[in-house]
């Protein structure tokens, strides 16, 4: 899947792009069912919020058939590819769950701070691109992003480890309040299936899902190939140490593993370890 002109120029003034319903019905059913086998595992790759509900699965690819696919999914890695002006591999992974009443908040802050800070990446040549595997709307969680502040370059950060169930380098109240001011917020909603694609030094957070609906976000932070990253300080399954250009499959590469006759749920996980 190619971006159109259009679309690259929308990403370039404003840091992020909204692409409505590019996974169907078939796939997101799929994707839905393997994470919540994936959410139900005893694995450190699985992290929970401090009630006990999953929070970020990491590295599913790694252990997971359907997230092995959809990792090279051509409507996710080709888009990245064209943005980041060649070939590129998965420096981050991760399945994030809001749960129906007990989703926790994620503080304001910008990836590559973290990938700079805790990876050495040398430069924000990396971004996210994300699939919504639940509708995503106002009142579940959404994601909010402040347009146009990737420009701002990567700031200034505190080491957040006690807010949430995972640490972040959060930025301070004063400088998100001058940056929305200037840029406003958004909080991209849509259909199960819509992906939104985001710069990695675009300035985003989440409120608390203290509603009734869950809300899944799958996450695929990729990296270009010759900005991978330098130290290995944190777990391979979060800051991946496998370089290899990512080889895009087939179009119906989902649609192929939904229809055949092989085992679903637990035991498509088992057989992908």
């Amino acid at each position: 899947m190619k971006l159109s002109p259009a679309q690259l120029e929308q990403f370039e003034t404003e840091g992020w792009l909204f692409l409505p319903e590019c996974f169907d019905a078939e796939e997101i059913a799929l994707l839905r069912r393997e994470a919540e086998v994936i959410n139900r595992l005893d694995r450190e790759e699985v992290w929970r919020e401090k009630s006990g509900v999953a929070r970020t699965a990491f590295a599913a690819h790694t252990y997971n058939e359907a997230y092995r696919r959809l990792a090279a999914h051509p409507r996710l890695v080709e888009p990245v590819m064209q943005l980041l002006d060649g070939p590129v591999y998965m420096h981050q992974n991760k399945i994030n769950a809001k749960a129906a009443f007990d989703g926790e908040v994620w503080q304001w802050h910008q990836d590559y701070g973290t990938w700079q800070r805790d990876d050495d990446m040398p430069e924000p040549r990396a971004m996210n691109i994300a699939l919504f595997l639940d509708e995503v709307t106002a009142v579940n969680g959404p994601l909010f992003i402040v347009p146009k502040s990737h420009k701002a370059g990567t700031l200034e950060a505190g080491h957040d480890l006690e807010t949430t169930s995972y640490p972040l380098w959060t930025l301070d109240r004063e400088t998100v309040k001058r940056l929305a001011d200037a840029g406003g917020i958004v909080a991209p909603q849509g259909k199960a299936g819509s992906v939104l694609m985001f710069h990695s030094n675009i300035v985003h957070a989440s409120p608390p899902n203290i509603s009734p609906w869950p809300r899944t976000i799958v996450y695929l932070s990729l990296c270009h190939v010759d900005n991978h990253i330098r130290r290995f300080q944190r777990a391979e399954w979060i800051a991946h140490r496998d370089f290899t250009p990512i080889e895009p499959l087939g179009d119906d590469c989902l649609r192929d593993l939904a229809r055949a006759d092989a085992p679903a749920g637990a035991a498509a996980t088992q057989a992908a370890e």
